[in-house]
Parts: structure tokens; C-alpha cells; sequence
């Protein structure tokens, strides 16, 4: 699914509407009015069909596009035998715009002026409202950038400290469409339901914006089709289809030698489980051999936890001293449980500038992380299309403590860019960024995978999936999607709570079953 950026919204917009500066007649003056009646039919029904019967709806509209829509909604409620008071902000008594104006004149001529409060002045007239009214936010939409000031920061809070039910159209008045860093959410409108024009924004995938949007839909409007057609999206919502395409397809006569091998460095003293966990995840992927190097303590615990795994040692007893290869493995992951020793720093110093000399990529997670965030000039060895895997603590350690989600997605942007890496940047939608810069949300998140070592079998199930032959770009989306449908597996069988690291790691590859083959 298409996520757009503001400025694609504005370009569909304008295809379809024009700027509103046509003269009334002509086709682009009868296409906008016919699209603005459109709006405001759409959210009537939505009215209808989430308020109680008995409950009061109270419109608020602007005095723009956004307002005129609201306008709309309010005659078409008439129209259908459901009242809907409309607060009408005019403030100077000359400031609608011409699509506000005649969508004005249209409800009063259904409504009459019974329904009708219009504020002039500077003191605005609000109504009596608590939780049981269901309230039509159209005061701001797109058309608005900037944080709410003076009266309608005022109303902003008045709205949210009554508990009513709030529909939103186009986006809930003072929230920007874009990633902003920095709002405060107590002066923007807090929706039940928004009712989303064109399409989400990145906006929509963030964790600060969750309150503020509510859920959401996007209406069937009459946009132009060239326009939609022609926009080029660089960020998506990644959902089952999309994998399907690309998961590599078992062939019936391939051998373990055909599928690929990949090796794991993971595991210290105290942290073995990261070390199975992620070696479990990379056998579920459907590769060939997977070889996990641990600290000889490690021994016993890996080959009965995980026999079908081969095992090697470093030599050292309790941490990872040497990142060696013995062999040209297809892939590489590097980091579940490893620690932060000096020892173990160096030897990944020493390994980073081995791989970046051959432009190896490299699954890099956990410690492998913390390592660099102690040691920060390793990032400009990571090979480039290497796979960083980091929760928002890790990735604050490495880039710089971020204050929202927003935020770090920015940056995750742009070290992508940067250091020609490939960040998943872990979440409920998780972003796996590129390094041109797209992004691709995940849709199969679960707050099951909110559990420790989740994290550990992702980046195994990565590079087993790198080992099958698959680029890192798609192996990272493709390695994300299928986790959160191993996490939903597991919750089904174990409850939300209940659902562990080896849970998800057992349900991967059923996962990848049902991705890849959905009506079996």
C-alpha cells in the first residue's frame, strides 16, 4: 500500500480540484464542488454508522476546504433525518473561502439557521459537550501547517477534555501531515475516527501520533487517476503479497548444499540464549547449514539445544575474542549476546574492516550495535547494504538520543543514505529503511514480539534468508514480515502475554508456509 508525503497529497489534490481559483461553471469549478460534496457525503455516513441513536453530533468547521467539508457532512445529516449542530468559525465575519461559503449557504437552506452558530468575533461560541456527543472535526486539514495558536489551541483542549467522540476528516486539526518533531499533542484534536483523503502519511505509523489519529480509513473519492497512477511512492506498507513475491521458492530436488549456509557469531557467558535463539531463527528460514561460533562455554548448551546446528569456538572461554571466517558462508550475523568486552570490540574492529575491504554485507544486531555505539568510528566500516537491526535504545546509542519516533526515523533516513546501510528500525510497524532513502513499514506487527529475544530470532531468520540468496534489502523487509506472522502464530497458541522468544522462533516456519502459500 502507498504511503504518501504531503506534497504527493497536494499534487493528487490539485489534479483533481484545481487551487480553487476557477470560475464557477467551468468543469474544474463543478469537479471541485462535486469532490468537496463528495467528502462530505462519505463522512455522514460515517456519522450514521458510529453514533448511538440518541447521541447529539456537533460540527466544527473552519473556514477552508476542510470546513467546507464538514459543512457538507452536516446538510447530507439533515438530508438523512439526523441534526447536527455546526459551530462555524468566521472569525472577522469575512474570512471563508469561496468553497466554504457555498457549502455555508447549502446547509442553511437545508438546515436553516436553527443549526447554524457562526463566530465572527474574537470570543468563539462553543457548545455544552461531554463523552456522549459525537463531534465532526473540520477545522484544519492538510491545508494547515503549524502548531494551533490562541483560540483554537483553546478549543483543541476544550474538544479533548470533554471525552466526546471525535471524527476527523483529512487529518485531526493541528497535527501535521508530515514527520514532525516536537508537537504537543494536548493542542491537537485526539481522534476516534479519522477519515483519511488520498492516503496515510508516514505520519500515521507513528508511535506519538497513535492518540491523535485514532483509527482510521481512507474514503473512495473521485481522485484523478493520472495523478494517482503517476506518483512514484518511496514509502510503502510491506503486507502479505509483497513477500510472497520475493521469498525464494524451495526447489523439490535441492540439497542442504543448494539452500546456502550462513554463520552466526553470538552468545557470551550468561547470554547463551541469544545465541540459540538466533541460530534457531536462522535454521527456520529455510537455509541449508548454519554454523553458530560461541565461547567455549557454550558447547554443551548449543549442540543439545540446537544439534541441527554446527558449532565452533573461538577458543576463548567466556566472550567472543575472534570474528573469523574458516569458509566463504553466504551469509553473516553477527551480534545476539555477544557483550561489549574490549576483547570482543576489537575483534569486530577487525572483522568490520576485513568485510568492508571486500564490500561484504553483514547482519549486524544486539551487541554488535552496542559495540559500535562504544566505539563510534566502526560505523564507517559497516560494508555497505549491511543490515542493522537496532530497537530505538540501541539506535539511540549508535545516532544520538532522539525525542520521538518522528524523529528517529528521520535519522534512520538519513544514516541509510549516509552510510549506505539498510536500518529495520524495530517497532510495532516496523520501518526497514534503504539506503536510497525508501521506507517500508511492516503490517504483521504484534505486541507478542514485545518479549526478550525476539529480537535475537529476527536476525537470524535475516540471514538465513540472506544465505538462501536473497538481496539484503529484501531479505531485511521480507525477514520482518514474516516474524510478525511467526509472532501472531504463537500468541494464537500461547496468549499475547504468554508468548516467548522460543514460541516465535518454533512458529517461523509455519510463518513462511503461510506466507508463501496462503490457501493451503
Amino acid at each position: 500500500m502507498n504511503i504518501y508525503t504531503p506534497d504527493d497529497i497536494n499534487r493528487i489534490l490539485l489534479a483533481t480540484i484545481g487551487d480553487g481559483t476557477a470560475e464557477a461553471g467551468t468543469p474544474t469549478a463543478v469537479r471541485r464542488e462535486e469532490f468537496i460534496q463528495s467528502v462530505g457525503s462519505a463522512t455522514a455516513e460515517a456519522v450514521i454508522s458510529e453514533k448511538k441513536r440518541s447521541a447529539r453530533t456537533v460540527v466544527f468547521a473552519g473556514s477552508g476546504i476542510c470546513g467546507a467539508y464538514a459543512l457538507e457532512a452536516a446538510t447530507f445529516l439533515h438530508r438523512q433525518g439526523e441534526k447536527a449542530e455546526v459551530y462555524l468559525i468566521n472569525v472577522g465575519g469575512n474570512r471563508l473561502s469561496a468553497d466554504c461559503r457555498a457549502a455555508r449557504d447549502r446547509f442553511l437552506a437545508t438546515a436553516g439557521e436553527d443549526y447554524l452558530f457562526e463566530t465572527t468575533g474574537l470570543q468563539m461560541n462553543l457548545p455544552e459537550i461531554d463523552k456522549s456527543v459525537l463531534i465532526v472535526d473540520g477545522l484544519f486539514g492538510h491545508e494547515h501547517s503549524g502548531p494551533l495558536m490562541g483560540g483554537y489551541q483553546h478549543l483543541a483542549r476544550f474538544i479533548n477534555e470533554s471525552e466526546a467522540r471525535v471524527i476527523s476528516i483529512d487529518l485531526p486539526s493541528g497535527m501535521s501531515a508530515d514527520l514532525s518533531v516536537g508537537m504537543i499533542n494536548r493542542n491537537i484534536i485526539h481522534a476516534s475516527l479519522t477519515l483519511v483523503l488520498v492516503g496515510p502519511t508516514a505520519a500515521f505509523y507513528m508511535r506519538e501520533n497513535v492518540e491523535l489519529i485514532g483509527r482510521w480509513r481512507t474514503l473512495d473519492l473521485p481522485f484523478d487517476r493520472d495523478a494517482i497512477k503517476s506518483t512514484r511512492c518511496t514509502t510503502r506498507l510491506i503486507e502479505a503479497h509483497n513477500v510472497r513475491k520475493v521469498l525464494p521458492p524451495r526447489d523439490p530436488f535441492a540439497s542442504k548444499a543448494d539452500l546456502g549456509d550462513a554463520i552466526l557469531f553470538a552468545g557470551s557467558y550468561g547470554m547463551l540464549g541469544a545465541a540459540v535463539l538466533s541460530t534457531r531463527g536462522a535454521l527456520r528460514s529455510g537455509c541449508g547449514k548454519v554454523t553458530c561460533v560461541s565461547p567455549r562455554c557454550a558447547f554443551f548448551v548449543m549442540q543439545s539445544a540446537v544439534p541441527s546446528a554446527l558449532f565452533e569456538t573461538d577458543g576463548s572461554d567466556a566472550d567472543i575474542h575472534r570474528i573469523e571466517l574458516s569458509r566463504n558462508y553466504r551469509a553473516v550475523g553477527i551480534g545476539p549476546g555477544i557483550g561489549t568486552s574490549d576483547a570482543t570490540i576489537d575483534a569486530l574492529e577487525s572483522f568490520l574492516k576485513s568485510a568492508n575491504a571486500t564490500s561484504r554485507p553483514l547482519v549486524l544486531d544486539a551487541d554488535a550495535l552496542n559495540c559500535i555505539a562504544l566505539r563510534p568510528t566502526m560505523l564507517a566500516l559497516v560494508p555497505p547494504r549491511s543490515v542493522l537491526t537496532p530497537h530505538a535504545g540501541e539506535f539511540d546509542r549508535i545516532f544520538g538520543q532522539q525525542p520521538s519516533s518522528s524523529a528517529r526515523l528521520l535519522k534512520a533516513i538519513e544514516a541509510a543514505r549516509t552510510n549506505s546501510i539498510i536500518i529495520v528500525l524495530k517497532g510495532h510497524y516496523t520501518a526497514t529503511v534503504w539506503p536510497d532513502g525508501s521506507v517500508l513499514f511492516n503490517a504483521s506487527g504484534t505486541e507478542a514480539l514485545a518479549t526478550a529475544g525476539s529480537g535475537d530470532v529476527l536476525t537470524g531468520l535475516i540471514t538465513g534468508l540472506i544465505a538462501r540468496g536473497m538481496h539484503p534489502e529484501l531479505a531485511a523487509v521480507a525477514g520482518v514480515y514474516v516474524h510478525g506472522i511467526a509472532g501472531r502464530m504463537a500468541a494464537e497458541r500461547h496468549g499475547i502475554c504468554g508468548t516467548t522468544a522460543e514460541d516465535i522462533a518454533e512458529c517461523v516456519g509455519a510463518a513462511m508456509e503461510a506466507v508463501m502459500r496462503p490457501n493451503k
